[in-house]
């Protein structure tokens, strides 16, 4: 049974209005829709009508995003249950989410092997969703729980 639960987190930032010195509020965060990372920023100034939307999907989410979420949230770490698993399945699925080669797929799963791979949480649960398909049995570890 495929569950069509989209997996998000966000933050709020309170910063200063650029145009007019104002309140400036930012609501950002990253979430996966339709088996993609996605991200987005919204802004709105409570003292001028400063105002945008920004979202966009692909591999890499803009720093300043990620990190907003791993300040407010703190890092996610996605573990093997069993370090021995296949190599095969695991490779598979770390080249299909990132699009990487045989040689940095490797390292990534020495990685995950080892220590876990650590990241936001959407982009954990992005990684373990990819492995789960592949039939790997995995974690996902959040500070909160």
């Amino acid at each position: 049974m495929m569950r069509s639960t989209v997996i998000s987190q966000g933050v709020k930032i309170t910063t200063r209005c650029e145009a007019c010195g104002g309140v400036l509020i930012l609501d950002t965060g990253q979430s996966i829709e339709s088996g993609r990372l996605w991200w987005g920023t919204e802004g709105a100034c409570k003292s001028c009508p400063v105002a945008w939307c920004e979202q966009d999907f692909g591999d890499a989410t803009p720093e300043g995003i990620r990190q907003a979420l791993l300040a407010e949230h703190g890092p996610a770490r996605l573990r093997l249950k069993e370090p021995e698993a296949s190599a095969v399945p695991v490779l598979r699925a770390l080249r299909e989410v990132h699009g990487l080669s045989l040689t940095q797929a490797r390292a990534l799963a020495g990685e995950l092997k080892t220590t876990g791979l650590v990241g936001t949480y959407v982009e954990m649960e992005l990684v373990a969703s990819r492995l789960r398909h592949h039939s790997v049995g995995v974690t996902v570890e959040t500070s909160s729980g």
